[in-house]
């Protein structure tokens, strides 16, 4: 379970957050709607430790995030708002270190792959370096690269922008089965379809 307990943030003087109380069930598929500005990326870089809230707490299954941070790391998969990271790695190359991060062996990490290049059609864009690669194409490998470990809690920041169809369709779809395993998805979006 995810607990927000009046988290609020503020970036000087603005207030991006104010007393943010939420409540997420493991099992739960949660999104995030609204426009640009209203503290959907901050809510979500507050949970995966980018940002600190200027107050309140954050506990994922009753642990304090500020005190447990590496632990809830590994718990979760988390892709950002922007897939311009990493940018002259290739795609196999980010998924290594990704790997490595969450310690999957190499075989862990090929069985992963098999089935999240074939899910999201990436197989003959493996070993092409990021910067190379369409917007479209770059959020797939961080999509991928998020999933990997399969974690328990799911992180996306507006995970569909610029996916095609056919991914979006396949992600929604693989988020949906990741709930009924009893584990959780937090995304953000500011489109409804």
């Amino acid at each position: 379970m995810i607990e927000f307990q009046n988290v609020s943030k503020l970036y000087g003087d603005k207030e991006a957050l104010s007393n943010l109380n939420l409540q997420i069930e493991n099992g739960e598929i949660m999104g995030l709607i609204g426009h640009n500005g209203a503290g959907k990326s901050t809510t979500i870089k507050s949970l995966v430790s980018i940002i600190s809230p200027s107050s309140g707490r954050i506990l994922v299954d009753g642990q304090e995030l500020s005190e447990n941070r590496l632990a809830i790391k590994r718990k979760i998969g988390y892709v950002a708002d922007s897939p311009d990271l990493f940018l002259r790695l290739t795609a196999n190359e980010f998924w290594e270190l990704i790997a490595s991060s969450y310690d999957l062996t190499s075989s862990d990490l090929e069985t992963s792959l098999a089935r999240l290049l074939n899910v999201f059609d990436f197989a003959e864009n493996r070993y092409q370096v990021i910067e190379t690669l369409s917007h479209g194409m770059r959020q797939k490998v961080f999509v991928i690269g998020a999933l990997l470990s399969d974690p328990d809690i799911w992180v996306l920041d507006e995970p569909l922008t610029g996916l095609d169809p056919q991914a979006a369709f396949d992600l929604k779809q693989m988020m949906k089965e990741h709930a009924q395993k009893g584990k959780t998805v937090l995304f953000s979006t500011h489109v409804l379809r």
